[in-house]
């Protein structure tokens, strides 16, 4: 059986409380009232003196009987700052691979609608979005013969992309403010790792003395894991000569590897790192396929075990593998990281062609667009042949 939170209990005492109190002030009442012959003025009186002793123990009820308001008992870092402010994201907007080796499956929409992203959501009004998807078509259209080859795509791909490069670097620099107080223009490690932990609900000023002092932190086990990792990619942020500083342009680097070939690379090797299962820094397919680790408990499971199956094992062999040898280097696997590379993005164009392009013609045309809406905006325009003709 549910036991009441002790506020809830407290409250529920208190209302029972006043509702008696109520009660005994009414039964007071009429008890008097039968005793004494009382004049019309002191009845009036005694009715309005009544009616007041009422009102306020409602009041006093209604007061007690609302839920406490707990907002200000949350637990809040101490610098005031969100901890997704400093450490690197988990997903990188127009990167084909998620930094722990998924594949991203919003990549096709990232690369199509760019910074418009948000805008289509799945609960958006169709008509709208068809409208947004009908102005993009006449965007990627370049030489307005209406359809897109893969050129015009190419060229709408990298633009896209760069626009995911400006927000980062905007968003960089807000960051880097927010570790770097004092406005020199350089984080130290020791800077980072402290703002890092108040982030994570300890004591800025605690922390900050026991850092100058050399004295051992308490540090649970994961965040202790967590920093070893952040320092080892602090490291690789630190152009030569190292100092264990970071200037802006390097702390983009640690919070988007996208932006440094150099990163890149290390995030390259992370990923064979964890997928690698023989040790030789190379990936075949059955390691590539392996992720994640775990049992199949049902159907829905399996299910899931398969599509994932499927979905990286066409990844591997038909872009991934670019030798189609069986086999993908540390080399192969870069250029496919690489967001900026212009022949990933034209075989992406080529690949986002091929979905839609019903008529095979290699070129898309604003039906098919809209047909496969959902490919490429991550949401379904209904009814797109009844309304093209008649919005375009």
């Amino acid at each position: 059986m549910a036991v009441a939170a002790p506020h809830a209990r407290t409250h529920a005492r208190r209302v029972t409380y006043f509702r008696r109190s109520a009660g005994y002030v009414i039964s007071q009442y009429f008890e008097q009232k039968g005793k004494t012959m009382m004049s019309r003025q002191a009845f009036l009186c005694s009715l309005g003196s009544l009616y007041l002793s009422l009102l306020f123990v409602f009041l006093l009820m209604d007061v007690y009987a609302r839920p406490a308001n707990n907002s200000a008992l949350k637990e809040k870092p101490a610098d005031g700052k969100d901890e997704n402010e400093i450490l690197p994201p988990d997903h990188l907007n127009g990167v084909k691979m998620e930094m722990d080796g998924h594949l991203n499956k919003e990549f096709h929409q990232e690369v199509f609608l760019g910074k418009e992203m948000e805008e289509f959501e799945e609960d958006s009004e169709p008509r709208k979005n068809r409208k947004k998807l009908m102005v993009i078509f006449s965007k990627v259209d370049i030489d307005n013969d209406k359809k897109i080859s893969a050129k015009e795509m190419q060229r709408w791909i990298m633009e896209k992309t760069d626009e995911h490069f400006q927000e980062a670097v905007e968003e960089n620099k807000m960051h880097f403010r927010a570790v770097d107080p004092d406005g020199d223009g350089h984080v130290s490690w020791d800077e980072y790792k402290i703002k890092f932990l108040a982030s994570k609900g300890h004591n800025e000023k605690e922390i900050a003395e026991k850092i100058k002092n050399n004295e051992e932190l308490k540090i649970d086990e994961e965040t202790q894991e967590v920093l070893d990792n952040l320092k080892d990619r602090w490291y690789q942020a630190d152009n030569p000569p190292p100092d264990m500083l970071l200037n802006e342009e390097e702390f983009l680097s640690f919070l988007h590897p996208e932006h440094s070939r150099g990163m890149l690379k290390f995030m390259v090797k992370e990923i064979i790192r964890d997928l690698d299962q023989d040790g030789d820094k190379k990936l075949t397919l059955s390691e590539f396929i392996s992720l994640p680790v775990g049992t199949v408990e049902n159907q829905q499971a399996q299910d899931i075990d398969d599509d994932w199956v499927k979905d990286r094992k066409k990844e591997f062999e038909e872009v991934i593998d670019a030798n189609h040898d069986g086999i993908v280097t540390m080399e192969e696997l870069e250029e496919y990281m690489d967001p900026m590379n212009e022949y990933n993005a034209l075989n992406e164009a080529k690949q986002m062609i091929a979905v839609a392009d019903e008529n095979q013609n290699h070129h898309l045309e604003l039906e098919e667009i809209l047909k496969y809406s959902e490919y490429f905006t991550g949401s379904k325009l209904m009814d797109y042949a009844r309304n093209v003709h008649e919005e375009f």
